[in-house]
């Protein structure tokens, strides 16, 4: 059993420490006192879920419009149309010309009727202009940026294998296309104290029965063989499920949507792992012979015999 160096984690660690990758495979880092910048916003604007997104653009709208409308307002809503005699009316009036304005709709019930108001309209217009381009940009950009679409089982198991016992995970693609040339690294990340309640991390690779695939159409288990090689070599159950331990692990292929390689990040903790299971086959065969692949029963496991 051979330890290697820190392979990006870091040695420091803590009494029930928290795993650096979340559920998505996204760094859990809490960044304290990080400056901001404009490529952070668009980062975060490419990285962030599809409603998120347009919940953000709905609301940048609304204020954007509510700025210029307001601005109307001030300048006097006679500057566009005629007043109501009503300040909500105005107001709303002066939002929807506002709306048309920054679209380029322009209905012609409103139009700027005085110097102000073809000022103000002027300089939305161009905003409006520049905020759709940018919009186009990030739609563009979170279409094309590559993903990968790995999907991990929920839970990694330790069973009977062959002479001894082994350490598994199941994974698959969950796009219809190929994964083409898969290769997958484990690191098993260890903390330990010093007795004096300093704790560090220890990492060790895991050497994998199989680590890279030329395609792969269907799933993938992934089998670490506990030998006298490996860090769970000579550990009871007990043992194992008492210590405060974590399994990293990076897939990297070529995704042929993209035509580029890509990588995921996936990690379980130690009170993810299952005892004497085996998982159940994920794809069968239909009355045609063409390979059915169930994506709901990737994690599904059962007894060993």
């Amino acid at each position: 059993m051979e330890k290697i160096k820190d392979p990006g984690f870091g040695y420091s660690s803590s009494k029930n420490s928290q795993s650096m990758i979340d559920k998505s495979g996204k760094s859990n880092v809490i960044h304290k006192n990080k400056a901001f910048s404009v490529n952070d916003m668009y980062a975060f604007l490419i990285d962030i879920s599809w409603g998120k997104f347009f919940f953000f653009v709905f609301i940048s709208y609304i204020i954007v419009n509510l700025f210029f409308a307001s601005m109307y307002i001030i300048v006097g809503i006679e500057e566009i149309t005629q007043p109501t005699g009503s300040s909500l009316d105005d107001f709303f009036n002066a939002f929807f010309f506002s709306a048309q304005t920054i679209t380029t709709v322009g209905y012609g019930s409103i139009s700027p009727q005085g110097f102000w108001g073809n000022v103000i309209s002027t300089f939305q217009a161009l905003a409006g202009l520049l905020s759709f381009s940018f919009i186009t940009g990030l739609l563009y950009g979170r279409f094309s940026k590559p993903k990968a679409a790995v999907k991990f089982s929920n839970n990694f198991i330790i069973r009977d294998f062959e002479d001894g016992k082994a350490i598994m995970f199941k994974l698959m693609n969950y796009r219809a296309n190929l994964m083409i040339d898969p290769n997958v690294t484990v690191i098993f990340a260890k903390s330990v104290n010093d007795g004096l309640n300093n704790f560090k991390k220890d990492f060790f690779k895991l050497d994998l029965e199989i680590d890279n695939l030329k395609y792969l159409t269907t799933t993938w288990t992934i089998v670490h063989k506990i030998d006298e090689n490996s860090p769970f070599n000579g550990l009871t159950k007990e043992q194992i499920k008492h210590i405060d331990a974590e399994l990293y692990i990076l897939v990297q292929y070529h995704d042929e949507t993209f035509s580029q390689t890509v990588n995921q990040i996936h990690s379980y903790k130690i009170n993810k792992l299952l005892f004497d299971v085996k998982f159940k086959q994920s794809f069968s065969f239909n009355e045609q012979g063409y390979t059915v692949l169930d994506h709901s029963i990737l994690s599904d496991v059962e007894k060993m015999n």
